[in-house]
């Protein structure tokens, strides 16, 4: 939107395209690969279908309007990472009114706050406070239509302790963990590592709340488990710690059904990493989004038809076990033995042009540019009714 538009669309204009609101940024430490995703979704998205409105989530919480220049937002290997501040837009702030109204509040430099009808928001947060469910309660409150999963598949998929109960509801195996609460570990670390030593090493030390591989620590020695722990804390006071699986890494892209419909399922990746080009001991955040020479992705994955049969159908059932809408990746462990454990679910995966969701899609007949449409078009068909 420029600055010489009018903010609020005239009746007398006629038809129009939906409007959607990419939303990226935010307040938690992926605040940089939110808006790398951003890049990706601002160069890929149907201009002729849909009007789009960049709007940036500083680190403090405010919401900027934003320069639609996705180059601007990417991630890129000798720069500093990307940062949305107040100070750099200059272009206005964006606010959510109170009563359900589809609208949001757009205040120009020097002008009084406009209302600017909203049809779609398309939030790409990842971590707390935008793929937590929090960023979406605030949507259903402004009777906002939003892309991606709901309040609650939102909130339990961040929490990778939550998810594993689910998904064990469901029937669906994980891998053994413990679970490190913040105040058993300042109580009595000491029955903390006894409970972590029934697994098995090497270990590997995660904030349960959070992504892009952010604060995780593998640990081979139990002298240097504390540490990691504590490591892990900083990111997120509560730790899961998981036993090490000789296992392959498979991930599955599932793709919300229309009306009512089940659940679409791409064909399966595997993500690959030459130790020679850069890459880490694991798909760490320096190997996940800057050493992209390191990792190659392969779709579909060398798989036997009943791994490939077994992958999916377990993918569709977590998407249905945590009430999923809109879009997931289920990430696997495929052990020799042929069993699919779940390791995570994220419910707003990378959409950058290194990121595995959106490759499963295209392998699979779906491009770029059709996903995002079809995610905005699946966001068209919620209900804003609180009834629903």
């Amino acid at each position: 939107m420029s600055d010489q538009q009018e903010p609020a669309s005239s009746p007398s204009s006629g038809p129009r395209r939906p409007r959607v609101v990419v939303l990226f940024g935010g307040r938690s430490g992926e605040h940089s690969v939110s808006c790398a995703t951003a890049a990706g979704v601002l160069s890929a998205i149907d201009r002729q279908r849909y009007e789009v409105v960049p709007v940036g989530i500083t680190r403090s919480g405010r919401w900027v309007l934003v320069d639609d220049d996705p180059a601007a937002l990417e991630l890129a290997e000798g720069r500093p990472p990307v940062e949305i501040t107040e100070e750099g837009t200059g272009r206005g702030t964006v606010t959510l009114p109170q009563g359900g109204r589809g609208c949001v509040l757009v205040a120009l430099p020097g002008q009084p706050p406009r209302e600017l009808a909203v049809d779609v928001v398309l939030p790409l947060l990842h971590g707390p406070y935008g793929e937590d469910g929090t960023v979406q309660g605030l949507l259903e409150m402004a009777g906002l239509r939003y892309v991606g999963c709901g309040v609650l598949a939102s909130a339990a998929g961040m929490d990778k302790q939550v998810t594993k109960v689910l998904l064990g509801a469901a029937g669906i195996p994980t891998v053994p963990h413990v679970v490190v609460s913040p105040r058993t570990w300042r109580r009595d670390p000491e029955l903390v590592l006894d409970a972590c030593e029934a697994l098995d090493y090497p270990l590997f030390v995660k904030p349960c709340r959070a992504g892009s591989s952010l604060g995780i620590t593998k640990v081979d020695r139990a002298q240097d488990l504390s540490a990691a722990i504590t490591a892990a804390s900083a990111v997120d006071p509560k730790v899961l710690v998981e036993s090490g699986v000789q296992a392959r890494e498979i991930e599955v892209a599932v793709l919300g059904g229309r009306d009512g419909q089940a659940p679409r399922v791409a064909e399966p990746g595997e993500v690959l990493m030459d130790p020679e080009q850069g890459a880490g001991d694991f798909y760490d955040y320096q190997t996940k989004y800057l050493a992209h020479d390191a990792v190659s992705m392969v779709c579909p994955a060398p798989l036997r038809s009943e791994e490939r049969e077994l992958l999916r159908d377990t993918a569709a059932r977590a998407f249905d076990a945590l009430g999923g809408e809109g879009l997931m990746r289920v990430d696997f462990f495929l052990t020799a033995q042929g069993q699919a454990l779940v390791n995570e679910v994220n419910t707003m995966p990378g959409f950058t042009p290194y990121s595995m969701y959106p490759y499963m899609w295209q392998v699979s007949g779906t491009d770029y540019t059709s996903l995002v449409s079809e995610l905005i078009e699946l966001a068209l068909e919620r209900s804003t009714d609180v009834n629903r």
